[in-house]
């Protein structure tokens, strides 16, 4: 009996992309993720991934969202309201010590690229006594490289307010409007706004406290083993926007696309460039996991907040890389 028409056509159409080198993904329906990030040039590559097509190519379709602060993002992840977080890793460790979460960080980003701000009359953190620190969390990630900084000049918790007032962006904001927030923990672009308002860096996190795995990409561990073939792609992905927006060739068009995603002048555009590509500082190459790095993360915590009684334990309880190995194969 002959094969009927629609059937012979759909089998054609399979070997034809076969022949071709097409993914097989691409003839299925792409898998819907739902990401939630900071604002923030550490976007890049989730910006030139969508700009240029390249979740679509590797079969995913994104549901970008934007969050208010890291409790808003935590706790949205852990209660399953978006799959895939970008934020300081940092938040993934809290979620496990302070909530029980199964959580799983899947790929690195950057140093944090932070620099402790200052009111311009400040010169020096000592003088940060009797002030107020503005965080995004007290007890998570960049407050607590802040929190640390003000350790090492000799101020203890209560020689100065901690008061949180919300994610960088809202935080650059705070001390332009506000002169009794003496300092905080910012990184580009809102870093290079800052100097525009007059406000004074005292010197960037990783030459005042050293090297530290700052900005990355973890979801909940039950979701990365139940998608685990959908994350992989959606990490190769951001890697391929990674790669594309590190090609000098692309400078002139890569500053376009920060400028108009983030509402820049060209001048900041610029500026916050050039400190995404500095080694040991901006964005790493192919995202790749900082392990020392990770490692002064837990220590800071066990330090600052005493966790884990003072000594904190491997990394292999919150990073589970293999599907960003997978990523990094996948593009060959």
């Amino acid at each position: 009996m002959p094969m009927p028409r629609p059937r012979r056509a759909f089998l054609q159409t399979l070997a034809c992309a076969a022949t071709l080198g097409a993914p097989l993904a691409a003839l299925a329906q792409p898998a819907r993720l739902r990401v939630k990030v900071f604002p923030g040039a550490q976007n890049l590559a989730v910006f030139v991934a969508q700009e240029r097509g390249l979740f679509a190519e590797q079969g995913v379709e994104v549901d970008l969202q934007f969050t208010q602060n890291s409790n808003e993002l935590r706790t949205g992840l852990a209660a399953g309201a978006f799959d895939i977080a970008h934020a300081a890793v940092d938040n993934a460790v809290a979620m496990r010590e302070s909530a029980g979460a199964d959580i799983a960080i899947v790929m690195g980003g950057d140093s944090s690229m932070n620099e402790f701000f200052v009111q311009p009359e400040i010169t020096e953190v000592a003088q940060m006594r009797g002030r107020t620190l503005i965080v995004d969390a007290p007890n998570t990630a960049y407050a607590l490289q802040a929190r640390k900084v003000l350790l090492k000049a000799g101020l203890k918790t209560g020689d100065y307010t901690i008061k949180v007032v919300g994610g960088t962006f809202q935080r650059v904001g705070a001390m332009r409007d506000d002169r009794s927030h003496a300092a905080s923990a910012l990184n580009p672009p809102f870093s290079f706004q800052a100097r525009e308002f007059g406000l004074r860096s005292l010197g960037r996190m990783i030459d005042l406290i050293g090297p530290y795995q700052g900005s990355g990409v973890f979801t909940m561990r039950p979701w990365a083993g139940a998608n685990g073939a959908a994350l992989e792609r959606y990490l190769a992905a951001l890697v391929q926007g990674l790669r594309w927006g590190r090609m000098p060739q692309n400078k002139d068009a890569a500053l376009a696309l920060l400028g108009r995603r983030l509402n820049l002048s060209p001048t900041i555009t610029a500026l916050t460039y050039d400190a995404l590509m500095e080694p040991n500082f901006g964005l790493a190459v192919d995202s790749r996991f900082d392990a020392a790095g990770f490692r002064a993360v837990l220590a800071l915590r066990a330090e600052i907040e005493g966790q884990w009684g003072g000594n904190p334990p491997s990394a292999e309880r919150y990073v589970d890389l293999r599907w960003h190995e997978g990523a990094l194969r996948r593009l060959g």
